[in-house]
């Protein structure tokens, strides 16, 4: 079973945003990394990049399926885990731990639109 974290603004499309002032930490989610099985790359954004809610902002490829990643929030990338860029395989040992990108947060409005982790956890059932 995934397990769901609290404290944490999650998406439809299994990513999850971790708060952190003006920035968010913004990983897949422990549900979205079991779907697709063991990760082999982690296609990111570069830092400087724009991201915007809804849109897509890079991909996971797994030995089994290749899944477009898709930005939770607006703003602008501040930095990219390089860690994953080596080590792909960090996403399914620990999700929590290993976001993909930090973005500064241009509109602080639009986490208004994501779930909680109970809500997060009853749309996953």
């Amino acid at each position: 079973m995934a397990t769901v974290k609290e404290g944490l603004y999650y998406s439809e499309s299994h990513e999850y945003v971790k708060i952190e002032g003006e920035y968010g930490y913004i990983g897949i989610t422990d549900y979205a990394q079991h779907a697709l099985g063991n990760v082999v790359y982690v296609d990111m954004p570069d830092v400087d990049d724009e991201v915007e809610a809804g849109e897509e902002f890079g991909a996971v490829e797994s030995v089994k399926a290749a899944s477009d990643l898709i930005a939770p929030v607006s703003g602008v990338v501040v930095e990219v885990n390089e860690a994953l860029e080596d080590q792909p395989e960090l996403i399914n040992q620990e999700p929590w731990e290993n976001w993909i990108i930090k973005v500064e947060l241009s509109d602080k409005t639009e986490l208004d639109n994501l779930m909680d982790a109970q809500a997060y956890e009853a749309f996953c059932k």
